[in-house]
């Protein structure tokens, strides 16, 4: 990652991600010279990776996928609030001041999710349900309290691993129910807002759960699935087949990325809508209409 100014998106595995094609959307509609590229990175690799980085000063940023969201916080000289409450980062800004060079850490996986509901329609429901209780479980919770969510169902495959999410969602003054994966059919069947944060493939068990397909009294909500490949996912196909609103995890990755374009190129964004019309073309969303709630900045 040496010469002209560059950023990148680290995880593993990395081929899949749309990120390449989102930022590098963006820079182009933008005019700003920076090359984006997709590497292949691990936990154990991470600690060389970074400290090679450092001595860079034409890294502009770096997107974190998994299995990086955790093991990034310790390779960064602060954490801004997005960042610190939540525990996990996604982004990572690099700040020269001509003497200093500091890194830091921060979290547009919030952002992403609440613009992505806002997009499907919104919600003034109270509760929510969350399926998946790793690093993207706990800015999913972040995001539903910011949307007013009283109360979270936890939908878990171990509830002894949900004892990070259920702090930062009791913190937040929302009620919580842990119920493990295999019993979630009655809890999912009537849920109006549910996000699911499992990997891909993780969730087509549940989607084959007995009961979930029945019709729902005032037809079933809204369903952000993170996954993004393969898309429709069979929960995403099962929730649009009982009539709800199913939103791919690209609107999610679409919108978090706008805010670390923003952090990357120092821009405000005098044309924001413009830059989500760029980057909605190059992985084959929708464009949007400005005048949407979502496309407030």
């Amino acid at each position: 990652m040496a010469g002209s100014a560059h950023a990148a998106v680290l995880g593993s595995p990395i081929g899949h991600s749309k990120s390449p094609a989102l930022h590098s959307a963006a820079y182009r509609h933008l005019g700003v010279d920076i090359g984006y590229q997709a590497i292949e990175m691990t936990p154990e690799r991470l600690g060389a990776f970074m400290d090679e980085l450092r001595d860079n000063s034409n890294c502009r940023g770096l997107s974190v996928t998994m299995p990086l969201k955790s093991a990034m916080v310790q390779h960064v000289d602060r954490l801004a609030e997005s960042a610190s409450a939540l525990g996990v980062l996604n982004t990572v800004t690099f700040d020269d001041d001509g003497s200093d060079l500091r890194l830091t850490g921060h979290n547009t996986d919030v952002v992403g999710i609440i613009r992505a509901i806002r997009h499907a329609g919104g919600t003034v429901e109270r509760s929510a349900a969350i399926l998946g209780a790793g690093g993207t479980s706990l800015a999913a919770t972040a995001a539903l309290s910011a949307l007013g969510i009283e109360h979270l169902w936890l939908c878990v495959r171990d509830p002894a691993r949900a004892a990070e999410t259920v702090r930062l969602a009791e913190a937040s003054g929302m009620q919580v129910s842990v119920v493990a994966l295999p019993d979630s059919a009655a809890v999912l069947h009537d849920a109006k807002v549910v996000v699911s944060t499992l990997p891909p493939y993780a969730a087509d068990r549940i989607a084959a759960l007995p009961g979930l397909a029945r019709p729902v009294a005032g037809g079933a909500g809204i369903l952000l699935d993170v996954a993004y490949e393969p898309w429709p996912s069979a929960l995403a196909r099962t929730w649009r087949e009982r009539g709800g609103v199913i939103v791919p995890g690209l609107e999610m990755l679409l919108y978090q990325g706008v805010e670390q374009v923003r952090m990357f190129t120092g821009s405000s964004f005098h044309d924001e809508a413009g830059v989500i019309n760029a980057m909605c073309d190059a992985v084959g969303l929708p464009r949007r209409d400005p005048r949407r709630p979502d496309m407030a900045g």
